[in-house]
């Protein structure tokens, strides 16, 4: 109980600096030494100030100085932070996974806020985590007993998770490669950013082929979804899409494909054991 208590509260830390890459990141600021400010005012904000989530009830949603409305996307996100970190601590225990599984699912959240807002995906954060997915697969593979995973290796790769790590790695990013590929011949134009490719790298460092195919069914089916309400209910504007953004881009892929990447990570493996008894394979 206290472990769990103690996940949840760092998990409202990590969610409040998770804002700051937020809002700093795309727009090049720096997000370690320059203390936490008001966007509109620029005044600094007091440690008090600044208490995930309590804060935003307790000032009644506006700056203490300029009473700027404070968006409500700051203590969505240190909510969603906690309940992540809880979530992981709760599925795999006091397990050294965490040291894998934490970042990543923080990654995924940060990632998809800023893919929301300005249609782009970090490298600092795809390309990073990609190099974690493949560590910790290496340490799988020469020191921690193979058994330690999201899905189980009864394979011929059972013994290599560097092996299936790696594979994941190529399977993902270059899926996604050949369909930009095809899509920019067929019709023309960008159909998927580079971003997405690197974020499908990550995801197959992370828990290799097997998540890959689970975290793409996952995310075309949860983006067809979402897309299709979109357009019924007349909410995709494309007047509302960035300068140099594809216009027909109305929603963008990369937090869909962090949502399946999420779900692999909670659910991947009796999902892909669904789909083979289903089958009967």
């Amino acid at each position: 109980m206290f472990q769990g208590v103690v996940i949840f509260i760092l998990g409202l830390l990590f969610g409040s600096f998770a804002n700051v890459c937020i809002w700093r990141i795309p727009r090049k600021k720096e997000i370690i030494v320059i203390p936490s400010h008001c966007p509109k005012c620029l005044n600094s904000i007091k440690w008090y100030d600044n208490i995930p989530v309590l804060s935003y009830l307790i000032l009644g949603r506006k700056c203490r100085s300029c009473k700027a409305v404070i968006s409500w996307r700051y203590p969505v996100v240190e909510l969603l932070s906690a309940l992540l970190f809880l979530g992981v601590y709760l599925k795999f225990g006091a397990d050294w996974r965490l040291a894998g599984y934490i970042p990543f699912v923080w990654a995924m959240l940060v990632i998809s806020a800023i893919d929301l807002e300005h249609y782009i995906i970090p490298d600092v954060f795809s390309l990073s985590g990609l190099a974690m997915g493949l560590v910790l697969a290496a340490l799988a593979t020469f020191g921690i007993p193979v058994d330690q995973t999201v899905f189980s290796r009864a394979d011929v790769l059972s013994q290599w998770p560097l092996v299936d790590s790696a594979i994941g790695v190529v399977l993902g990013g270059g899926f996604l490669w050949l369909a930009a590929w095809l899509g920019e011949k067929v019709f023309k134009q960008e159909a998927m950013g580079g971003g997405d490719i690197k974020l499908a790298a990550m995801i197959g460092a992370f828990f290799g082929w097997k998540a890959v195919l689970v975290s793409f069914f996952l995310a075309f089916l949860t983006g067809s979804v979402v897309g299709i309400l979109l357009i019924i209910l007349g909410r995709a504007k494309k007047n509302e899409v960035p300068e140099g953004v594809n216009p027909k881009a109305m929603v963008p892929f990369g937090p869909f494909l962090a949502l399946g990447g999420i779900l692999a990570l909670f659910w991947g493996r009796e999902l892909l054991g669904f789909y083979l008894r289903l089958f009967g394979l």
